[in-house]
């Protein structure tokens, strides 16, 4: 049988190891630690984070949140090459082709053809065509907006000089303009002989197309 004074000594051990405990206890903190994200928990009497590591809680991202969309192509491209046009008693049948060595956003090569309606003795006709501007396996399908588009005569009957003013809209394309959206201007000459009807005249044929591509 213990003692009154063993059972006091053990009273006083117990007390002793239940407050050194509590002690231990209120002296340790803990904070969260981040990195990109990665989080973790550090315990100490002074915590502290890793190199790399910060308390700082990084930003959530925002559901459905995209990177940002691709900058426009900027074009201001000169496409040298040929027109050949079939002319009756009210309409024109053309097709032009050309190419471009720079400012063409990769698109190097032209291809168009349309079909204008025109009257005697008129100097502007509406144009009404399509073209396609390829490079490699990118492309760019463009239609011309009317009544905003016209070829205009210096006179009513060739031999004369034609000027061709007119707006562009983007309706196609493929590889890196797929989904391309935007409208480009057209400026451009060639000069007429408007031959008889039924004749197809082949002439030199420049158009400068500018804007911006607008990408998906």
């Amino acid at each position: 049988m213990m003692n009154k004074k063993t059972i006091t000594t053990i009273s006083v051990i117990a007390l002793t190891t239940f407050a050194f405990a509590g002690s231990a206890s209120a002296a340790t903190k803990s904070i969260t630690c981040y990195k990109g994200t990665q989080s973790k928990v550090i315990k100490a009497a002074a915590p502290k984070c890793p190199a790399g590591w910060s308390t700082k809680k990084p930003a959530a991202s925002k559901p459905g949140a995209s990177s940002a969309a691709s900058a426009p192509v900027a074009v201001n491209a000169t496409y040298k090459g040929k027109m050949s046009a079939l002319w009756s008693e009210s309409s024109i049948d053309a097709s032009v082709t050309g190419s471009s060595t720079a400012n063409n956003g990769g698109l190097s090569d032209l291809a168009g053809s349309g079909s204008y309606a025109s009257q005697e003795g008129d100097k502007c006709i509406t144009l009404a065509g399509e073209a396609t501007l390829k490079g490699g396996s990118d492309s760019l399908k463009l239609e011309f907006v009317t009544p905003k588009s016209t070829a205009c005569g210096k006179d009513a009957d060739g031999p004369t000089s034609v000027e061709i003013n007119g707006l562009a809209k983007i309706t196609g394309g493929t590889g890196k303009y797929a989904g391309a959206t935007g409208n480009l201007n057209v400026n451009g000459s060639f000069a007429s002989k408007h031959p008889a009807n039924g004749i197809t005249e082949k002439v030199d044929l420049t158009l400068t197309l500018s804007g911006n591509i607008v990408l998906k």
